[in-house]
């Protein structure tokens, strides 16, 4: 009957819930009795039993004593709450699936205690923040080139995902991994600097000569032809004017060694990573033999 009273006993027993608790939750003024016994006993009407099931029923949702007293005293509406909540549980799924990816790698990686650090400060990081650290780098590496040739460049660099997947894969984690390591290393640092002055230094002198395709040169690394042999001197006639001479083959070999480093391509393979694009071949090794092949004319 909707006239019946119960003791807080009647009520755990009603509902489930320890008399602990309920106490505990009367004594919060979250739950106040309907009126008191002769002996000065706390009793609950079937109002209060309703109110009594809400609340264990938010509470069993995750959601705090302060948004759930705002909610009982109807200065919040549930629905305003469970979005909040929404919100804040789909920011902790994104955590702890980071995290269990984090830990599949240290797993598959037999990672040093220092790797393991460094992988759990980067997976505590916001989206912004992991933003924050490549913008730093490359603030740093193009300053004062920034209204040059080489802005385009710059903000290349800079084009990381809005967020890390939801579950991201152990190749995306490694490459998060590894791309903060790379961009924290003074030597990387000062190694692009210096290709973003020589960049912008040239660009207001003639290009050097171009060169067909790299695929000839490609095919020849890839047969394991010595860049000094008469094999890699025919390779050369298809890719750079016959009639160079030997010093014009060699400034162009210094020329292309400016601006060829395999760690800047490994930032680009990695950038790739973490915006899941399609992977690309290596350049640098191919560049890297065309390079000798030039020095070693004559």
């Amino acid at each position: 009957m909707v006239t019946d009273l119960f003791t807080i006993g009647q009520l755990a027993r009603r509902t489930g819930l320890s008399v602990r608790t309920i106490r505990f939750w009367s004594d919060l003024d979250l739950l106040s009795p309907t009126t008191r016994s002769g002996g000065g006993y706390r009793l609950y009407d079937a109002v209060a039993v309703a109110r009594l099931e809400l609340l264990r029923s938010l509470r069993d949702l995750g959601i705090g004593l302060d948004d759930v007293r705002r909610i009982l005293e109807r200065q919040t509406s549930v629905r305003e709450v469970a979005q909040a909540h929404v919100r804040a549980l789909d920011t902790e799924i994104r955590t702890l699936r980071l995290r269990r990816a984090v830990l599949r790698s240290v797993t598959r990686r037999g990672s040093t205690t220092e790797e393991l650090r460094l992988m759990n400060d980067l997976a505590r990081l916001s989206a912004q923040e992991r933003q924050q650290i490549i913008d730093d780098f490359v603030a740093e590496v193009f300053a004062g080139l920034d209204g040059g040739p080489d802005a385009g460049l710059a903000q290349a660099m800079r084009t990381m995902p809005a967020e890390l997947p939801d579950e991201p894969s152990d190749a995306e984690v490694d490459a998060w991994l590894e791309l903060a390591e790379l961009v924290a290393d003074p030597d990387f640092r000062r190694r692009v600097r210096e290709m973003a002055e020589a960049g912008s230094a040239e660009a207001a002198t003639p290009p050097p000569e171009p060169l067909r395709s790299i695929e000839v040169a490609r095919q020849a690394l890839d047969a394991g032809v010595t860049p000094d042999s008469d094999q890699a001197r025919a390779v050369l006639d298809e890719m750079v004017d016959p009639t160079l001479s030997a010093p014009e083959r060699r400034r162009l070999a210094e020329e292309m060694a400016t601006f060829t480093d395999r760690r800047v391509e490994r930032y680009w393979q990695l950038i790739g990573v973490l915006n899941r694009r399609p992977p690309f071949p290596p350049a640098v090794p191919v560049v890297e033999w065309l390079i000798a092949a030039l020095r070693a004319s004559r």
